[in-house]
């Protein structure tokens, strides 16, 4: 991305799009059982209130009535229905890991099989994006935490703590280009998952060959653990390599998601935050529902100068439904230079 004179002044800037994730598929009830939504009623109604303090996507699990992350498509679908009905302009966004937390105590963080995962191209009704891991790589949540951060909790169980400090993200390249062809084919947008530039420069060959032919709508996943570490480092070099026609929310992990949300608000970014990513306020002296996260983020976006983006805005700035023809057009719309061709350098320059 360019950072230009005037990139850091507001008016120059699009409107901030909040994605919300607030269902938090690795705790249990007892970690924060004013907040986490068990019935389907309590479900749907956590994304209105999500979408009424000013999140205009909304990032989607699903729980059984026992209060364990539901694995299952049709309660997917329910929810997806309900939601539909009930906040009809929010983006809705299905995690791709299908709620990977274990299946019984001391079993491992499994996320599911790929052809279950496939499955997800099937949802009816269909969401708007599903979230897409582009190479396999370790997922310890734990590594830059405070044992303070979970300690009390279900994750601060010796077997449960484990079964997450080992997990692995399965995304091999077959896997993941045929999952993003069922997704377009679906019409719905993938919506990638990048944990450092190496993930990014995966998609970005996958889109010069043709695999992908839509928006570039993303998330740097800076939560450390095999994925980038929340620092500006990172950050910035990420940024010098995506193109300028891209779509880029930031994400971290427990007290991290404010900071580096800040700095990506500041940058005309985009922001996420709820339980799934933290617990705490900044200075850990009580827990912060989603709700309350969502609204913290808007008073900020207010105090930088930046109007929040409403459902129909985050439509338009995430493009859905949007997806192209030929490899010339993904390339050209998203702000990349054109493949190479005889005689012409494509990656260093645009030539008309």
């Amino acid at each position: 991305m360019n950072f230009l004179d005037g990139s850091l002044i507001p008016e120059n800037q699009d409107k901030l799009v909040i994605t919300a994730a607030p269902y938090g598929p690795e705790w249990i009830p007892s970690d924060f059982p004013s907040d986490i939504a068990v019935t389907m009623e309590e479900q749907v109604q956590k994304a209105v209130d999500c979408y009424n303090a000013g999140a205009s996507v909304l990032h989607l699990h699903v729980r059984e009535l026992d209060g364990k992350g539901s694995k299952r498509l049709s309660k997917f679908n329910e929810l997806i229905a309900g939601v539909r009905k009930a906040v009809p302009d929010m983006v809705i966004q299905v995690g791709g890991s299908i709620s990977f937390a274990p299946e019984s105590d001391g079993a491992a963080a499994k996320w599911l099989s790929d052809d279950t995962r496939h499955m997800l191209a099937e949802l009816d009704p269909k969401p708007d994006q599903v979230t897409v891991t582009v190479n396999t790589t370790q997922m310890n949540i734990f590594e830059h935490m405070d044992t303070r951060d979970y300690e009390g909790t279900s994750l601060a169980d010796p077997a449960t703590h484990e079964a997450y400090r080992e997990m692995i993200v399965p995304s091999g390249p077959g896997w993941v280009e045929e999952h993003i062809r069922r997704l377009s084919a679906a019409g719905i947008q993938t919506a990638f998952q990048f944990y450092n530039i190496n993930s990014f420069e995966t998609v970005e060959r996958m889109i010069r060959r043709g695999v992908y032919k839509g928006p570039l709508v993303m998330n740097w996943v800076a939560i450390s653990g095999g994925m980038d570490a929340p620092n500006v480092y990172n950050m910035a070099n990420f940024l010098r390599a995506i193109p300028d026609g891209s779509m880029l929310t930031v994400e971290s992990s427990m007290r991290n998601v404010l900071p580096i949300n800040m700095m990506g608000m500041a940058m005309g970014l985009h922001v996420r935050c709820g339980i799934e990513d933290n617990l705490w306020n900044q200075d850990r002296s009580a827990k912060m529902s989603t709700v309350q996260q969502v609204e913290q983020l808007v008073r900020i976006a207010r105090e930088f100068g930046r109007e929040v983006a409403d459902g129909k805005e985050a439509r338009r700035i995430c493009k859905i439904g949007v997806f192209y023809d030929t490899i010339e057009e993904t390339l050209a719309q998203n702000g990349f230079a054109p493949n190479a061709r005889p005689g012409h350098q494509g990656f260093l320059r645009k030539v008309a």
